[in-house]
């Protein structure tokens, strides 16, 4: 299978379908069905959803007790399964169906020219709009009984879910309509039971607000159930009596929303995506609360093995794909996420702050993207301890490199913040040890190796925690969540140190971002938001050697790779996803430059694009880093909050690791993807 297909990489694509109905006409309904199965078929779709009771209608009252009816239903499905056969998708289609003397509301399975199984439903409401007790028997508690239904014997009851013989975690239980209302999902059960795929064939006449109610209660059981979410309502056609239908056809995953249909169709239609059971699993493996309700759960299922081959065409991937997976593409979404990021923030400091009795917040200042969202984050700090500005202590250390734009960004950000602002000039004592270390560059050799860059590093924090004591004040770190992964900090007495780091859980990406939201707020004034956005425009570069003969400084990404990636790496690594489809996603996520969205705000240079090649490089540069070089150093970081709830690194949380692991197999799979 082409490493560029989503099948390849365990997604699985899913479709919600909405035909257009002819009430009480099974045989035009079987139609239309067949019609979107292989639309969606042709799309490449592994399971495709349809309506409750849609072979023969939802509002059809007292003619479910007709047998012309009925019979005509029966038929329909024989039709549909014999017309199954060739299609690579499993159908699940709503129709009402006798069992002994008793008619039941059921969804039924059909795939390669058979009837899998039919669940009935187990949940009746008999309110408002809704009488279904006039008309249907309850599913509950039938369980190891068969239906006759299209020729042959098939399982009935609510103890089913569906298997695919051939594709790893691709397991599906069914419930319909209101089950999903239930203060008792049956589809928990059935996800407690291995399904990672819930089904939902529902009717659900629209009123208003209703839409929003559906939403959230897809969105709250896909999260609950840490699974997909496949729901699909009676649209065009069906009887507007005494009501109304508007078609809506949804996808979750997790909690979050894949696909939606459009609302009131006139016409049949179809949404669909890609599943990532990878992520399922590896959610399922991580939450203990799972597996704990996994082990106390009673319920017992018949597993329906089902044959299923991946298409053949080539597809491309059917799911919304951040490139920044920390930094949303909604302006709304992002405005939210920055306050709430910076909030954690200045409360974590501000609760640190009262918790040493410490009056001073000393920062090691360059003009560079950390220290400054540092430095803010500790003037709201100062505000909301009712502390003057003042107390916040911004040091200036520079350097051999240090330049005199940012410095000057530095000093003009301090002193529009209302800080203390001073100047340590730390050269000449890291001339002194040089000298005292017989270092080169102690005797006019231009030798700017890694002794020679930290011994620079660690002088600035050395001086930081020295003036703490004398000022009476806690040394604020800077360090962000993407240079604690890749281990771009000078350890102990460097960067990597500090009483308390307000960064320790914010990439590097989130920060630009955060610098920009408060910039635009204004938020500590017209002349700070100047002086910030001067910042975001300035190469990120650790200043530690001096331009070279040709004038071109230290630049950070061109030593280690870009951010917007090892962030992207980062968060689908915390979640344990395997190399090649981290490379698979990256490739979807960033090889075209002209698709797609991008967070608001973003610098036009910064919307690019990278091959194959590039992502493939980057990728074994991070896997040797994060795996191979770096995790004794995530091992004593100092206290910080955690922002995102893609992880943070903090041993003491989401990431534990040894120390002297090996990279080995991380770095065997990238090398097969070159």
């Amino acid at each position: 299978m082409s490493h560029s297909t989503p099948y390849a990489h365990n997604f699985i694509r899913v479709a919600a379908a909405t035909p257009r109905v002819r009430v009480a006409d099974p045989a035009a309904n079987m139609a239309e069905t067949l019609a979107l199965a292989r639309a969606c078929d042709a799309e490449g779709a592994a399971l495709v959803v349809f309506p409750e009771l849609g072979l023969s209608g939802y509002a059809i009252d007292d003619l479910l007790f007709q047998d012309a009816l009925l019979d005509r239903v029966e038929a329909a499905i024989g039709e549909i399964a014999r017309d199954s056969v060739g299609l690579a998708a499993m159908l699940i289609v709503g129709a009402p169906l006798r069992w002994g003397d008793r008619l039941f509301n059921c969804a039924v399975a059909i795939k390669d020219g058979r009837v899998l199984g039919v669940t009935p439903k187990t949940f009746l409401p008999n309110y408002r709009e809704f009488y279904e007790k006039r008309h249907f028997a309850s599913g509950a508690g039938l369980s190891g009984e068969t239906i006759r239904i299209a020729g042959a014997d098939a399982p009935f009851g609510t103890d089913l879910i569906f298997a695919a013989d051939s594709a790893r975690d691709f397991v599906v239980h069914v419930e319909i309509c209101e089950d999903l209302w239930a203060p008792e999902q049956p589809s928990i059960a059935g996800a407690l039971a291995g399904a990672k795929v819930l089904v939902n064939v529902s009717a659900s006449p629209s009123n208003i607000g209703k839409a929003r109610h559906r939403d959230m209660l897809c969105a709250v059981q896909s999260s609950r159930c840490i699974a997909a979410y496949v729901f699909s309502a009676a649209g065009p056609g069906e009887s507007t009596t005494d009501l109304a239908w508007d078609g809506q056809a949804v996808i979750y995953e997790n909690g979050e929303r894949l696909a939606a249909s459009e609302r009131y169709p006139t016409q049949s239609q179809y949404c669909l995506a890609d599943v990532d059971l990878d992520l399922l699993r590896q959610e399922r493996m991580r939450l203990s609360t799972f597996r704990d309700a996994q082990a106390m759960s009673g319920a017992t299922f018949r597993t329906i093995a089902f044959p299923f081959t991946p298409p053949k065409q080539a597809l491309a991937l059917a799911r919304p794909l951040a490139r920044y997976p920390f930094v949303p593409d909604d302006p709304g979404q992002l405005d939210s996420d920055c306050f709430e990021a910076y909030s954690i923030q200045v409360r974590g400091l501000t609760q640190r702050l009262e918790a040493t009795g410490s009056k001073h917040a000393v920062i090691g200042v360059s003009g560079g993207l950390d220290s400054t969202q540092a430095l803010i984050v500790a003037a709201q700090a100062m505000d909301t301890l009712k502390l003057p500005r003042a107390n916040i202590l911004a040091f200036t250390l520079p350097g051999f490199a240090t330049s005199a734009g940012t410095k000057a960004n530095a000093e003009a950000l301090s002193k529009a913040l209302g800080a203390t602002f001073e100047e340590i000039d730390i050269r000449p004592a890291a001339k002194q040890l040089l000298a005292d270390m017989n270092h080169p560059f102690a005797k006019g050799e231009p030798v700017h190796d890694i002794t020679f860059e930290n011994v620079q590093a660690g002088l600035r924090t050395d001086y930081l925690f020295r003036l703490a004591n004398q000022r009476g004040g806690l040394v604020v770190g800077t360090g962000d969540l993407s240079e604690l992964a890749l281990g771009w900090c000078t350890y102990g007495v460097g960067d990597h140190m500090s009483h308390y780091n307000v960064n320790a859980g914010a990439p590097k990406t989130l920060i630009q971002h955060l610098i920009r939201w408060n910039a635009r707020r204004e938020t500590f004034g017209a002349s700070a938001s100047e002086v910030l956005l001067r910042i975001l425009d300035t190469e990120i570069s650790p200043e530690l050697v001096p331009a070279g003969a040709d004038g071109v400084t230290q630049s950070t990404e061109a030593t280690i790779g870009p951010y917007a990636l090892h962030d992207f790496f980062l968060h689908y690594t915390l979640r344990g996803l395997h190399p090649a489809k981290i490379a698979y996603l990256a490739e979807c996520a960033w090889s075209d430059a002209t698709t797609g969205a991008w967070p608001e705000g973003l610098a036009e240079a910064d919307k690019r694009a990278f091959s194959r090649n590039e992502i493939v490089r980057w990728l074994g540069e991070f896997a040797r880093r994060f795996f191979g070089t770096s995790q004794f150093k995530r091992s004593a970081v100092p206290n910080g909050p955690k922002l995102s709830p893609g992880g943070a690194l903090s041993p003491r949380g989401d990431w534990r690791a040894p120390s002297d692991a090996s990279a080995k197999a991380w770095l065997e799979a990238i090398a097969k993807l070159r």
